[in-house]
């Protein structure tokens, strides 16, 4: 696996230069969260990417915003991560001293609508997000070493997850979109539990986001208990979520890999809906959100502040084997494309919900 020497720009160049042409930010205050304490949500349980990434972000945090407040990080996993945002709906005060750190694991059930959701997210304020990949292993035991191997395993592929309309599908529309055979066992408290139940040998096909297939997976593959398969892959300069992953140069993307398999490109709706929810799962991996209300000056703490930490020397080495080196995104490069996102084509919505109902059967 050959890692880039310097931190990746996950979205286009034209975003970045939109956003850099904005108007700069105010002089922060020096002392705005001085003896202040900073409670990060994390939907999830412990060991999962969220998290790992969380615990990375939390001394550069500390170090970089005014009056150098305490971050702790705080775990409510449940639901699929829908009981935390709910938490945060319910209770976060828009002070600037409570985030919501998550993954679409919560913007897919809002923007399906589900039932349980009682969180708005179109209404929080984004103060940054962290772009990253997945990663798609499985078991040695499969027999699987190449792509093209993926329809003739040697055993039933089982596959554990969260939740179907949680952070899982993305990957679990990679499947379709592939035509895999596979079983998958949702219920998990997070990726973390996931990851352990493929050690165990309970499951033999799983994928990990980059801070934990860093921290966590690298190590099985070099052992061989791990085989890579492909990553979910990152959008082009054209706009097509076609384009190998940075931090993975030598992996295959979902769409290289339905090219391998079927001699065309991907087209039509489940080409569509992969798209759709794996580029904003993966432009806008993980995204801290403030309150509703949160006032433009916190907004504008948290720009200068992501700056900040991308510019910190420590920030740059460490978040390569971290979180495979991607650069936090601010708020001015994330808010307008993320509101987009979460709102697809009524014939995307109209495709995920009766997949996710038919074959998942969850509740919409």
């Amino acid at each position: 696996m050959i890692l880039p020497d310097t931190p990746l720009k996950s979205l286009s160049a034209a975003v970045l230069v939109a956003a850099g042409g904005l108007a700069a930010a105010p002089a922060m205050a020096d002392d705005f969260y001085s003896g202040k304490t900073i409670e990060m949500v994390v939907p999830f349980g412990e060991g999962g990417a969220t998290y790992v990434a969380a615990k990375f972000l939390e001394p550069f945090l500390e170090k970089h915003l005014p009056g150098n407040p305490q971050v702790n990080v705080r775990t409510r996993p449940g639901g699929g991560s829908i009981l935390g945002a709910n938490w945060f709906q319910q209770n976060a005060e828009p002070d600037g001293e409570t985030i919501l750190f998550t993954t679409s694991s919560t913007s897919n059930p809002y923007v399906l609508g589900m039932e349980e959701v009682e969180y708005d997210l179109a209404a929080m304020r984004p103060a940054y997000s962290l772009p990253f990949g997945a990663v798609i292993y499985v078991s040695p035991r499969t027999g699987i070493e190449t792509p093209t191997d993926l329809h003739s395993p040697d055993m039933p592929l089982i596959y554990g997850g969260i939740a179907a309309a949680a952070s899982d599908l993305p990957v679990l529309l990679a499947f379709e979109l592939l035509d895999l055979d596979l079983r998958a066992v949702l219920g998990f408290d997070g990726r973390g539990p996931a990851r352990l139940a493929f050690e165990r040998g309970e499951t033999n096909i799983d994928f990990q986001f980059t801070p934990a297939y860093m921290s966590q997976v690298v190590d099985m593959v070099e052992a061989g208990s791990a085989v890579p398969i492909m990553t979910g892959g990152s959008v082009g300069d054209d706009g097509v979520l076609s384009a190998r992953d940075l931090a993975f140069p030598d992996y295959p993307s979902v769409y290289e890999v339905y090219e391998e398999l079927h001699g065309e490109p991907p087209s039509g709706v489940e080409w569509d809906a992969f798209q759709a929810i794996g580029a904003t799962t993966f432009n806008f991996g993980l995204t801290a959100y403030l309150p509703e209300g949160t006032p433009d000056e916190v907004i504008e703490i948290f720009e200068q502040t992501i700056a900040a930490i991308n510019d910190d020397p420590d920030y740059q080495e460490q978040s390569q084997d971290a979180i495979g080196g991607y650069d936090l995104l601010p708020a001015s490069a994330v808010t307008d494309s993320l509101s987009e996102a979460l709102q697809p084509s009524d014939a995307v919505r109209d495709y995920l919900r009766t997949l996710l109902s038919e074959k998942y059967d969850v509740e919409l």
